[in-house]
């Protein structure tokens, strides 16, 4: 038996997120990229393969880089078969980067030091029907000196409840954040990345909106800090939607911090 890496791309647009659901919907099961991916794994091995991910994307989220990994029954299997073995048999809004064997005892989620989001914004008047899937189209241009100022209060250990959505379970709200961001893409696109030992429950989209919806405003970096500050939910100003959030990179090799 071997432990095997996946780094996973997927469309989440038509997935119910990451994680499987086998009764979610009135008892019936409902389309995940986990559950695809198990699948996958169940024909390639004729048994059930439980899939480990690096941690959860909601409804409509995206994937460039997520982590997840498995145990395989052979141990005679080239690393690059796994890629085209599974990318043959999984659906075109999935798809396996790269494939690698790693220790036993690794673990996509445990074994994880930060995780890396970016979310797009376009501030074009319309967005073009192939990438209204990808981005949130605010229609406006933005002062990304504010933005900065206030992403700036986001750095080291910080108590993150305020953008934690209602029915979060983790047992701290409390993230250690390497580092968050605006910038500019091109003329209509603006990217903010926020890098992070881990997240709480829509917690990106939610300083996301915040923070746009503050720029708005005219609020700046005092405003921000009171609010984060306050750790009230009810400050949190406006939930962006799930269309233009990507998990961008997973990474192992830095510093464990606490979840």
């Amino acid at each position: 038996m071997e432990n095997i890496l996946l780094t996973v791309s997927y469309d989440g647009t038509d997935f119910c997120g990451w994680q499987r659901q086998d009764k979610a919907d009135y008892g019936n099961p409902v389309r995940t990229v986990q559950g695809e991916i198990e699948k996958a794994l169940k024909k390639m091995f004729g048994k059930d393969i439980n899939l480990y991910g690096s941690g959860r994307t909601d409804s409509g989220v995206h994937a460039r880089g997520q982590a997840a990994n498995f145990t395989a029954p052979a141990d005679n299997i080239p690393e690059c078969n796994y890629i085209r073995a599974l990318n043959g048999m999984l659906p075109p809004d999935i798809r396996i980067l790269q494939a690698k064997k790693v220790p036993d005892e690794f673990n996509s989620r445990f074994s994880a030091t930060s995780r890396k989001y970016r979310y797009f914004i376009s501030t074009a008047p319309a967005v073009p029907a192939d990438k209204s899937r990808y981005v949130w189209c605010i229609s406006r241009d933005v002062n990304l000196e504010t933005l900065n100022a206030m992403t700036s209060c986001l750095k080291g250990e910080t108590d993150c409840a305020t953008f934690a959505a209602a029915g979060d379970q983790s047992k701290s709200t409390k993230r250690y954040i390497d580092s968050a961001r605006f910038y500019r893409q091109d003329e209509e696109t603006i990217v903010f990345e926020i890098e992070a030992n881990a997240f709480l429950w829509k917690m990106v989209r939610s300083l996301t909106g915040t923070l746009i919806s503050g720029e708005k405003k005219g609020l700046g970096k005092d405003w921000f800090a009171s609010i984060l500050e306050s750790r009230q939910r009810s400050n949190s100003l406006f939930t962006a939607p799930p269309q233009g959030l990507f998990l961008w990179e997973v990474k192992f090799d830095g510093i464990r911090r606490h979840v």
